[in-house]
């Protein structure tokens, strides 16, 4: 009986004990998470400034009157209150289909750099142990502002997270 309890208990703590190895995150899983995040932080910046600067540019409508009207686009009764031409209205159509569109690549280049450099199960736990651990958590914002140093856009250096 003893014997059996033993055994039972030793192959509960090396069951135990390869789960928390599978379960610790490597440097090499987190800089590979940190890179395709960072990636994917940079497209994402740079979508948010083709957009900024097609606002800005936008002969047909001022980025104050776009903010106004983005919000109230899809009331008609709205827009004619707001007394939208129809330039402004096709203007803030074309923009959300320009979203519409760079969003969906930045999510099937996210996918695809996910499955290329780490697939689902490590993405998986990466994530779950950042959320966890405030130690890995450090380590990966490190990480993060030494990746995001090289991103740049317009206006300058980003600043994320």
């Amino acid at each position: 009986m003893r014997a059996k309890f033993f055994l039972s208990t030793i192959f509960s703590l090396i069951v135990f004990a390869s789960y928390s190895q599978d379960a610790a995150v490597s440097e090499e899983e987190l800089t590979k998470y940190a890179t395709v995040m960072d990636s994917i932080s940079e497209m994402t910046i740079n979508f948010q400034s083709s957009i900024s600067t097609m606002v800005k540019e936008s002969e047909a409508i001022t980025g104050t009157r776009y903010n106004e009207l983005s919000k109230i686009i899809s009331d008609e009764a709205k827009l004619t209150e707001a007394k939208a031409t129809p330039e402004e209205i096709a203007f803030i159509k074309d923009v959300a289909e320009k979203k519409k569109t760079e969003t969906s690549k930045i999510n099937q280049a996210f996918q695809a750099l996910v499955k290329e450099n780490l697939g689902g199960a490590t993405y998986n736990k990466v994530k779950k142990a950042l959320a966890a651990d405030t130690e890995l958590k450090q380590k990966y914002d490190v990480l993060i502002e030494e990746l995001a140093k090289d991103n740049k856009t317009e206006e300058g250096a980003t600043d994320r997270h």
